[in-house]
């Protein structure tokens, strides 16, 4: 990593030659200004004023404008020869707890490189000391014309530094939260908690940039002639008039999204209705054991069989009827020859 500023931390009569370099890196895509009608490329040109004419980077310097409209020429020779110690010295002045510094306050983050082998060791103490009374360093350094302050503080084996603004940089909230007065009931803070842990934590380095995905897409698209992909509709609004409602759609959806597969899958057996059939496994098909959809056509086959006994019944009893009949049809015929034979 390239340093952009060289000097050294005073830690009391300590001196700590160190580079520093930045900690960041900015993934944005930059996009050009051109003239739609032919795609030309729009361009700042840097001109005097006094000679209409445009200038390089090695003519132009810096200057403060007066009240009255006075350049007064500032060098870099000027400004690194500014009656203060921090022109080239990072300089420790206290020693706090992390969380004394507002973020609020926390700007651009650098590292602190060694600068060279003697600033092995003392560096290594310094770093040392902070960990071990689990503290930050305040320091103040002049870095771009200007004298700043900063926070140091430990990231793995390295010290890092973040620009701090000062204090009467930061605006007070006065006139942010909303002057109505709310109630909040605590069953509504109770369901807040309760999304909150739902969501639960998340590891940063999960975390990306849709918008600068979706954008290469676009870029990607166009530059090989197809169509760029249309953005999903987006999902119809309102206005939330029932909190707790919300807050309670809010934690089931949250709770479903967290939910695991296999998970998922008993969930929806416990929500089964109870006279819906159970589903069977090849294991169970095999079983001797009756099945719900099997009970309930039990009774069906018992109805059918006493109907067929009670048909059956009613058969026997018309034969038995017929059989006396005939019977007693056949003993009457029998007495009537009987008598034309006595008469006779």
């Amino acid at each position: 990593m390239r340093s952009i500023w060289n000097g050294a931390i005073s830690f009391g009569l300590v001196s700590i030659p160190i580079k520093l370099v930045n900690a960041t890196e900015s993934h944005a895509i930059s996009f050009r200004q051109i003239h739609t009608e032919d795609n030309g490329r729009i361009r700042y040109r840097k001109v005097c004023e006094l000679e209409d004419r445009e200038v390089s980077q090695a003519e132009i310097g810096k200057a403060y404008e007066d009240a009255d409209g006075t350049m007064i020429p500032i060098s870099d020779e000027d400004l690194s020869h500014l009656p203060i110690p921090t022109a080239r010295t990072i300089e420790i002045v206290a020693f706090v707890p992390g969380d004394r510094i507002d973020p609020l306050q926390m700007g651009a983050a650098y590292y602190l490189a060694a600068g060279g082998a003697q600033a092995a060791k003392p560096y290594t103490l310094l770093r040392e000391a902070l960990k071990r009374n689990n503290k930050v360093a305040i320091a103040k350094y002049a870095l771009r014309g200007r004298e700043r302050l900063g926070m140091l503080r430990v990231v793995g084996d390295a010290i890092a530094m973040h620009g701090l603004l000062w204090p009467d940089e930061v605006r007070a909230p006065e006139g942010v939260a909303p002057d109505e007065h709310v109630t909040i009931r605590d069953k509504e803070l109770d369901l807040a908690d309760a999304l909150m842990d739902t969501l639960g934590e998340v590891d940063l380095e999960d975390l990306h940039d849709e918008y600068r995905e979706a954008l290469e897409e676009v870029i990607a698209a166009k530059a090989s002639g197809e169509t760029p992909p249309e953005s999903p509709a987006p999902a119809a609004g309102g206005k939330v008039l029932d909190l707790m409602a919300a807050l309670e759609n809010s934690v089931r959806a949250a709770r479903e999204s967290r939910v695991a597969p296999e998970e998922e899958a008993e969930v929806r057996q416990l929500r089964r209705d109870a006279s819906a059939p159970k589903e069977t496994g090849a294991k169970k098909s095999t079983s001797t054991k009756k099945t719900p959809a099997a009970k309930k056509a039990a009774p069906a086959r018992k109805s059918t069989s006493k109907a067929g006994e009670g048909a059956a019944k009613k058969t026997a009893s018309a034969k038995s009827t017929a059989s006396a009949k005939s019977t007693a049809g056949k003993k009457t015929a029998t007495k009537k020859t009987a008598s034309r034979k006595r008469t006779a």
